[in-house]
């Protein structure tokens, strides 16, 4: 699978062994960084992953900042990208099972590296159900 992965400085610790974790379970990894603790701007990084995803150039995306929220805003301004904040495994999975969820957001702040690797392991592996859900997301890609 080909993943898209991108953070700004407070997500960057934690992107780096998401990164490592992915790569080594044999999926193919687009880090698009931030590649140091230097302070940099989170929706350079959402945007990047987005645009990656919504051209599917990639699968799926990943992004991390300090809470999650500001990464995940700037990739949904992205046509065809629906991003979620994983705050829990539930929610993980309800994301790709309802809402068709194509990149999935993290608070590095708030969430420790084992609890985002075990989310992304389940939004991965989680199929979406279609149904009456596919008329739910049709109207949320049809949002201009």
């Amino acid at each position: 699978m080909r993943i898209a992965i991108g953070s700004d400085h407070g997500g960057f610790e934690a992107k780096e062994k998401v990164v490592a974790y992915l790569k080594n379970k044999g999926h193919e990894v687009i880090d698009v960084g931030t590649h140091s603790l230097d302070s940099c701007h989170y929706p350079i990084y959402g945007e990047k992953v987005a645009r990656l995803v919504a051209s599917k150039e990639c699968e799926y995306g990943v992004v991390i900042c300090t809470s999650g929220e500001g990464i995940m805003m700037a990739a949904n301004k992205v046509p065809g990208v629906r991003c979620g904040l994983a705050y829990n495994d539930e929610v993980a999975a309800l994301m790709r099972q309802h809402n068709n969820a194509n990149v999935i957001s993290f608070g590095a702040k708030f969430m420790a590296v084992p609890d985002i690797i075990r989310r992304i392991d389940i939004f991965l592996e989680t199929k979406f159900e279609g149904g009456r859900h596919q008329t739910r997301v049709d109207l949320i890609d049809n949002i201009k």
